[in-house]
């Protein structure tokens, strides 16, 4: 097998929150453009996910958010706090000399 190319499971700890965290991400965007066209006790199946999900998230942001921002963009806060510690657990683990490289050559 190449050495550049590097299987999932050799950087697990970075692949799997990473992907928790994009979840989240996506999820919020979601919840945020929902929330403008639906009421927030519809009864679908899918808007009661992205509740459920979320929520907790949201409860957690808003200890660190500011309280003037209403909560129709709590959301929006929190993927912005949720991409900052994806890139700090990024930022961490290349410190660390533990995370995934791109098996590129620096030039030169």
């Amino acid at each position: 097998m190449d050495p550049t190319i590097h299987p999932f499971w050799d950087y697990w700890y970075f692949h799997i929150p990473n992907y928790v965290l994009a979840t989240l991400v996506y999820t919020m965007l979601a919840r945020f453009g929902l929330s403008f066209f639906v009421p927030r006790d519809w009864n679908n199946y899918i808007w009661r996910f992205f509740l459920r999900l979320t929520d907790p998230v949201l409860h957690i942001v808003s200890w660190i958010t500011p309280s003037y921002v209403h909560g129709v963009f709590m959301p929006l806060f929190a993927m912005f706090w949720l991409t900052i510690l994806r890139v700090g657990l990024w930022v961490a683990l290349n410190a660390a000399g533990l995370g995934p490289t791109t098996g590129l050559a620096a030039p030169g």
